[in-house]
């Protein structure tokens, strides 16, 4: 991994308050507010393909998230056990853009904070860049990580994917440990993605 000499990137993504909080998810019909099931691989709850290789991708890049986490930042909420949100409503139509298949029948779920909780802030594009089909040695899973964990954002950091800089706009999840209350759902076109 090829990264820009960048001396300290952060943002204040680790709130314990209970100020009221707006967060946002794409859910199924007949579907709750969301929880985390690492096998899911997303915060639309979409089931991983079928092929194995993916399925151990995903959770080797999950597993490691998390030992990171636990070693690192244990003030965290854990990617395993928070309730898995997008910060505001133009990241989720960010993903959308990024993933159209994957919230492709979908609702807008709107849910606010009721009380006190813990929620941090991290690009997914980091985990866009982990999923891509390359390997990846344990010094970059580990650098990877430490800029997930602390807040940086995929575009300020120099990558490369098969010798190309590779540059994603954020979308910024919600790690989320408290109660949410749904406020509103917005049906999703049924139309193929892009036709919205």
């Amino acid at each position: 991994m090829e990264r820009t000499n960048i001396t300290h990137i952060t943002m204040d993504h680790l709130i314990k308050d209970s100020a009221t909080l707006e967060l946002f998810a794409w859910l199924n019909p007949d579907d709750e507010l969301p929880g985390w099931d690492v096998l899911t691989g997303s915060s639309d709850g979409v089931t991983l393909p079928e092929d194995q290789f993916t399925t151990v991708q995903n959770y080797f890049a999950e597993y490691h998230l998390e030992y990171y986490r636990q070693r690192m930042y244990s003030d965290f909420p854990s990617r395993l056990h928070a309730l898995l949100f997008f910060a505001t409503r133009v990241d989720a139509d960010n993903y959308r853009a990024k993933h159209p298949g994957r919230v492709f029948g979908k609702y807008l779920a709107r849910a606010v904070s009721t009380g006190p909780y813990t929620v941090s802030f991290h690009d997914s594009s980091w985990l866009d860049y982990l999923r891509l089909p390359h390997s990846l040695n344990l010094t970059t899973l580990h650098e990877v990580a430490s800029y997930y964990w602390r807040g940086a954002l995929v575009e300020e950091i120099g990558l490369s994917f098969m010798n190309e800089r590779w540059r994603e706009p954020p979308v910024i999840e919600a790690l989320f440990q408290g109660t949410l209350e749904p406020l509103h759902m917005q049906q999703h076109t049924p139309w193929l993605p892009g036709f919205s």
